[in-house]
């Protein structure tokens, strides 16, 4: 037996805004932005190398704006990512090192969406 996680649906207020932060901040694909019918409209990003898409839109995720939290986006340098992240005007933190003894340092970089919903950048350090 297979699994694999593609989609995690996150939500929003104003899904023009939300489009405009994951696309032009965040660097995400716009993979689908549809309208089937009546007030229902679904988008669809992807994290550049990630087979794991968010969506988000009108009309089908039925929970809080803002109420996912820790969603974490692995990075490989993530100093780097934070540094670009920043020149396209993203708050976030500074960069916090954790590390154990004979362990490789894990380090994390946290910012949130515009309703609040919480994000983690994490470089495993491998």
């Amino acid at each position: 037996m297979e699994f694999k996680l593609e989609m995690v649906p996150i939500p929003v207020s104003d899904t023009d805004r939300s489009i405009a932060f994951y696309t032009e901040t965040l660097g995400f694909n716009l993979d689908h932005d549809i309208s089937p019918g009546g007030d229902l409209r679904i988008v669809q990003v992807t994290p550049p190398g990630s087979a794991c898409s968010i969506g988000f839109g009108d009309g089908w995720v039925g929970t809080a704006p803002g109420s996912i939290q820790n969603l974490h986006l692995v990075v490989s340098d993530i100093r780097a990512v934070r540094e670009e992240l920043v020149k396209r005007g993203l708050d976030i933190s500074e960069v916090n090192d954790m590390s154990a003894p004979g362990k490789p340092t894990v380090s994390y970089a946290y910012f949130q969406d515009p309703d609040g919903n919480s994000w983690a950048l994490q470089d495993l350090g491998r």
